[in-house]
């Protein structure tokens, strides 16, 4: 019994390791088994030109590679998004790996996500592309299904990102909001942004005192070292600083890299390393933690 539940976990994470953003002949929309999601996520892809405006070195995103599709046609997106949804509702899409391993109890549209190879807010149509989501999801039945933005969160204040985050709202919309740092030296020194971490953070407290946020933190050994207790510690005050500031958290997803990083330099956490930063979290902040971990050996969140 022990050995056939190893051999499903084991299956599980090596569908979740798989994240590629292309799907079929589909350009911008395509489905990955989620970790954080427990099931399959429908991704938008609304960057195929790579463009972002962090360049976190965790990132799995290849920018060595030039892109081969650079600009988003809203008419083929709203066909690839029906495409994947359609296959997923008529069971073909569990026909082919890695969705072939999802026992029927996993299987369903979690999502419908806005994470693909840069910033999705950076795309000036962003607010006709959540649109085109929250047609799909209406049209398809999908009324337990939220549509996330996965968001690096330089542009939340943004009059036009505004505008779309209110449609998100009407549509079970949920913002994941990435905060990987408590200081800005280690900030610049993870995520080579181009906005100040202080400016992140007003945007994160913009967005979160009118709806609540998930916040995404990815840490992880840099040149073998863990993170330094007191950028942790900085990291707990900053969420902190948010809840005083009026800002609502929702949950708190805890990682580690999974899949390959853009550098080398970046190495995952053990599990027992990211049960301790949680544990710590916990203790320090009032919000619910959730723990995600980069080893097959655990299942995300157990």
């Amino acid at each position: 019994m022990a050995d056939g539940l190893k051999t499903v976990q084991t299956q599980q994470a090596a569908a979740w390791r798989r994240h590629d953003r292309r799907w079929r002949d589909n350009r911008y929309a395509y489905a990955v088994v989620s970790r954080r999601s427990r099931g399959i996520s429908v991704g938008i892809n609304l960057n195929p030109d790579k463009a972002c405006s962090f360049r976190c070195i965790y990132c799995q995103v290849n920018r060595r590679d030039k892109p081969v599709i650079r600009k988003v046609d809203l008419q083929v997106l709203a066909a690839d998004l029906d495409r994947v949804l359609e296959a997923e509702r008529d069971g073909s899409l569990y026909a082919e790996p890695p969705f072939d391993l999802l026992p029927p109890g996993e299987r369903g549209v979690r999502d419908i996500a806005f994470s693909g190879d840069g910033e999705p807010t950076a795309f000036r149509h962003f607010e006709e592309a959540v649109r085109i989501a929250a047609s799909a999801r209406q049209r398809f039945g999908l009324e337990q299904t939220r549509i996330v933005l996965i968001t690096n969160a330089a542009h939340l204040r943004k009059p036009s990102v505004k505008s779309a985050l209110r449609l998100l709202d009407e549509n079970n919309g949920e913002i994941w909001a990435k905060l990987d740092a408590g200081t800005e030296q280690y900030f610049r020194l993870v995520n080579h942004p181009k906005i100040s971490l202080a400016a992140v953070f007003d945007n994160i407290v913009d967005a979160a005192s009118l709806r609540p946020v998930v916040i995404q933190s990815l840490w992880f050994r840099l040149h073998g070292e863990l993170p330094p207790d007191n950028e942790f510690g900085a990291y707990c005050n900053r969420l902190n600083a948010l809840l005083a500031a009026g800002g609502r958290i929702k949950k708190v997803q805890l990682y580690t890299i999974a899949r390959d990083p853009a550098e080398s330099c970046a190495t995952p956490l053990s599990n027992e390393e990211v049960d301790s930063l949680a544990e710590f979290l916990r203790g320090q902040v009032p919000v619910t933690v959730e723990a995600f971990y980069g080893s097959a050996d655990r299942i995300a969140g157990s």
